[in-house]
């Protein structure tokens, strides 16, 4: 599975020249989330517990206390993700951080898996931790999770924090060179008849990336939440679909990050943790200026 995720971060660090002089912090970045910190996040026996939800045991780890506050991590990802957002949010919030299906701890078995699965499943998570509603931050999948669980469960959601989400899985959304990398590594997992448990599970979720989601921006109308809509201006994710995103959103905000691709809250983690706390703790509107809130 790290391999394979491995290859599909590469083809997302390659988006472009620019971005490519951050890959060397950034490979250091995502090293110090597998390897170091003094709370093991996401392999915390202290903080984690298995919750029954909706066909599948969910791993979920809590920190803090406070406001209830959901983070939802990307397509192959992990708690671990947020190593940089959980010691943060968790001095003022309590922190709900889950290993989304088919991912991480939460094993899944099943052949389908969709994104309105998962925002399904964070639902029933945070009713499981009888938690009303909460603050919510999504990366990537994660943002396509969050958005649609304010649209299918707008009760769960107090305000909405999303980077790199998109809304369909074509060149409207994603440029058509990155396709060109990713889809060959799909057609290749898709025509291997004889596949092991872990490649099953890898076919999952890169059909997941290649075919999902659809979400007319009709739905993003229905969106009641406050929603801050965050994206690089070299992500993976045209600027242009991030600006379609917010401009179907009644009550949202946009932040465009200079000189960032796909992993803001790695790159820009300081700006990122304290603009989004910015953007949870006032009751109103933040304006966007120069990558800057004020």
């Amino acid at each position: 599975m790290r391999k394979f995720l491995s290859i599909v971060i590469a083809c997302l660090l390659l988006q472009s020249a620019l971005y490519a002089q951050n890959m060397d912090q950034i490979r250091k970045d995502f090293e110090t989330q597998m390897t170091s910190g003094k709370v093991p996040y996401g392999n915390n026996p202290a903080a984690g517990k298995y919750y029954d939800i909706r066909g599948f045991k969910m791993y979920c780890e809590t920190y803090g206390e406070g406001q209830p506050l959901l983070i939802i991590h990307g397509n192959g990802g992990s708690i671990n993700n947020f190593i940089y957002q959980i010691p943060y949010f968790a001095q003022k919030y309590k922190v709900i951080i889950a290993d989304s299906r088919a991912q991480g701890k939460s094993k899944d078995d099943a052949d389908s898996l969709s994104y309105e699965m998962m925002a399904d499943d964070y639902a029933a998570l945070l009713s499981a931790l009888k938690v009303d509603s909460a603050y919510v931050i999504g990366w990537s999948d994660g943002g396509i999770n969050g958005l649609l669980l304010a649209i299918r469960h707008p009760e769960k959601v107090k305000k909405l924090a999303i980077t790199g989400a998109n809304l369909v899985p074509d060149t409207t959304a994603v440029p058509q060179e990155i396709w060109d990398m990713v889809t060959p590594i799909y057609g290749m997992l898709k025509n291997k008849t004889d596949k092991k448990a872990e490649e099953k599970n890898e076919f999952k979720l890169m059909r997941l990336l290649v075919e999902q989601p659809h979400i007319p921006t009709s739905d993003l109308n229905k969106i009641k939440a406050p929603t801050l809509v965050i994206g690089g201006d070299h992500d993976v994710i045209d600027p242009s679909h991030t600006l379609l995103i917010f401009k179907n959103i009644p009550n949202a905000d946009l932040w465009i990050l200079p000189n960032s691709g796909h992993s803001t809250p790695i790159v820009y983690k300081n700006d990122f943790n304290k603009n989004v706390d910015v953007f949870f703790s006032q009751p109103y509107r933040v304006i966007a200026k120069e990558g800057r809130f004020f």
